[in-house]
C-alpha cells in the first residue's frame, strides 16, 4: 500500500492526532482507499537514526550484512543507520562508499549512510579519501576510524581542515593508545586486578576528547565523539561545549545499562570497546544523556560470529549487538526513570543524530509534507529478550534472558512498512 491512515496515536507531545501518508510523506487530508491503522494505544515518533552501526560487509558477512543489519534496524524503529568503515576492505575510497550505498539501496529497509574512514586502510599514517567520498555519490559526511583512535595529533588537524570547506563532521573513538593499549579490556580497577585483565582508566578516553576538542576550536571544523562512557569524558565535553566548542557526543545503550559487574565470569559477549564501567561512572553518562551534555544515543551495534567470541576473554572480539533493543533500554534506563520523556526520545535517538549526520529527510517531525518515516511504540509491552529471534546473524546480545520494554509495533520508511509485529 502507498496511502496509509494511522487512526488514534498518541504524539511524543502528549497530543493525539491521526497520520495521513500518501506517496511517502504525510499529507492534510485522509487519503482515500487507504489502508487503516489501528494505533489506540501506540505512540507515534519520527523514525530512529543511528549514527554507529557496524554491518560487516563487505568482508565478514558470516556475521552480518547490509541486509541482515537493516532488518534489524527496522526491527528496532530505525529509519537510518550510519554504517562504520571498518570492512574489508576499508571505507576509506569513493568506490567503496558508493558500494556501501548500493548495498543499502538494494536491502531497501532502512536509509544505509556510509561512513568515511579518516585515514587509509584505518592506519593512521595517512589521510583517506575525505573530499572524494563527498563528492561520490555517497556524498559522505562522516569520518571515522572507529575502533582506530586517530593518534597523531597533526593528522588529525589536516583532517578537520580537509572536512571543514563541505561541513563534515569527524567521529572519534576516544582511546590513548599509550594509557589503554590493544590488551586494554576491562574498566581499570578492583575487578580488573581480580580477574587479571588489562585495565582501561577513564583518563584514556578523556584526554583524547580534550585535544580533539582543541582541536576542532583551532581548526573551527565539527568533532563527534564516539560512545561516552566515563564521568571524566562528560566534564570535557561540558568544557567544551561551555567554550563554544562545535562537538558533540553519543552514548550507547549498553553503557546505559550494563555494569563492570558482567564481566566477573569471563563472559565475552559482556567484552566492548570501550569497557562497561562502573556505578558512578553508569550515573554520568545517564545525567548527562538528560541534561543535553550527551547528544544522542548511538548503538554501536557491533555483529560477531560465535568464533570471533569463543575466546579467552582477553582474545575475544569486542562488540555487541544493539539495533533490536535500543529503544528498550532508553525506555528502561531513561524513560520509566523520569530521564526522558517522549520529547527527549525523538531528540536523542532521531532529530539529533540525523543533524550531526546532515541526513535530510531524516529526524524530521509527523506533519504535513516531511517524509513518511516513523516508528509506532507500544509503551507498555514488555518482553524477555531471546537472542535466536534476532534478524541479525549473530548472536552475542547482551540483553539475552532479561525482561525489558518490547516496544516497536510497526516501522515505516518513506511511506513503506518495513517491519510490523
Amino acid at each position: 500500500m502507498t496511502k496509509f491512515v494511522i487512526s488514534g496515536a498518541e504524539h511524543a507531545d502528549g497530543t493525539r492526532a491521526d497520520l495521513f501518508i500518501a506517496d511517502g510523506v504525510f499529507v492534510e487530508e485522509r487519503p482515500s482507499g487507504a489502508d487503516v491503522i489501528d494505533a489506540d494505544g501506540l505512540i507515534a515518533l519520527p523514525g530512529l537514526v543511528d549514527l554507529h552501526t557496524h554491518l560487516r560487509e563487505p568482508g565478514r558477512e558470516d556475521a552480518e550484512t547490509v541486509a541482515s543489519g537493516s532488518m534489524a534496524a527496522a526491527r528496532g524503529g530505525f529509519t537510518c543507520i550510519h554504517a562504520m568503515a571498518n570492512t574489508t576492505p576499508v571505507t576509506d575510497t569513493a568506490e567503496n562508499a558508493e558500494h556501501i550505498l548500493d548495498l543499502g539501496i538494494k536491502a531497501d529497509l532502512v536509509q544505509v549512510v556510509p561512513i568515511g574512514a579518516i585515514t587509509k586502510a584505518l592506519a593512521g599514517k595517512e589521510l583517506a579519501e575525505l573530499g572524494l567520498m563527498h563528492a561520490s555519490r555517497a556524498a559522505v559526511r562522516v569520518f571515522s576510524d572507529d575502533g582506530m583512535c586517530v593518534m597523531d595529533a597533526g593528522l588529525m588537524r589536516r583532517a578537520f581542515e580537509w572536512i571543514k570547506p563541505f561541513d563534515g563532521v569527524l567521529a572519534q573513538h576516544a582511546q590513548d593508545s599509550g594509557l589503554a593499549g590493544p590488551g586494554a579490556c576491562c574498566h581499570e580497577g578492583d575487578i580488573s586486578g581480580r580477574l587479571g585483565l588489562a585495565g582501561w582508566p577513564p583518563v584514556a578516553e578523556s584526554v583524547i576528547i580534550a585535544r580533539d576538542a582543541q582541536l576542532a576550536e583551532a581548526t573551527g571544523s565539527r568533532l563527534h565523539v564516539c560512545h561516552i562512557t566515563t564521568a571524566e569524558g562528560v566534564d570535557v565535553i561540558r568544557w567544551a561545549k561551555a567554550r563554544g566548542i562545535n562537538v558533540t557526543a553519543e552514548a550507547t545503550p549498553h553503557h546505559l545499562y550494563l555494569k563492570t559487574e558482567e564481566v566477573v565470569n569471563y563472559d565475552t559477549v559482556y567484552k566492548v570497546n570501550p569497557p562497561l564501567r562502573t556505578d558512578e561512572h553508569v550515573e554520568a553518562i545517564r545525567e548527562a544523556l538528560a541534561d543535553g551534555t550527551i547528544d544522542i544515543v548511538g548503538t554501536d551495534h557491533a555483529p560477531h560470529a560465535p568464533h570471533d567470541k569463543d575466546h579467552s576473554f582477553a582474545e575475544a572480539k569486542p562488540g555487541m549487538l544493539g539495533l533490536e533493543q535500543a529503544l528498550s533500554v532508553i525506555m528502561e534506563t531513561m524513560v520509566t526513570t523520569g530521564r526522558l520523556d517522549w520529547a527527549g526520545v525523538v531528540d536523542r535517538m532521531s532529530a539529533a543524530p540525523a543533524r550531526i549526520g546532515r541526513v535530510a529527510g531524516q529526524g524530521r517531525p509527523l506533519v504535513a509534507g516531511e517524509p513518511a518515516n516513523l516508528v509506532l511504540v507500544d509503551p507498555a509491552r514488555r518482553a524477555t529478550v531471546d537472542r535466536d529471534a534476532s534478524a541479525s546473524f549473530s548472536r552475542n546480545n547482551p540483553y539475552h534472558g532479561r525482561d525489558l520494554p518490547d516496544p516497536v509495533e510497526l516501522t515505516m520508511w518513506a511511506g513503506r512498512v518495513t517491519h510490523r509485529r
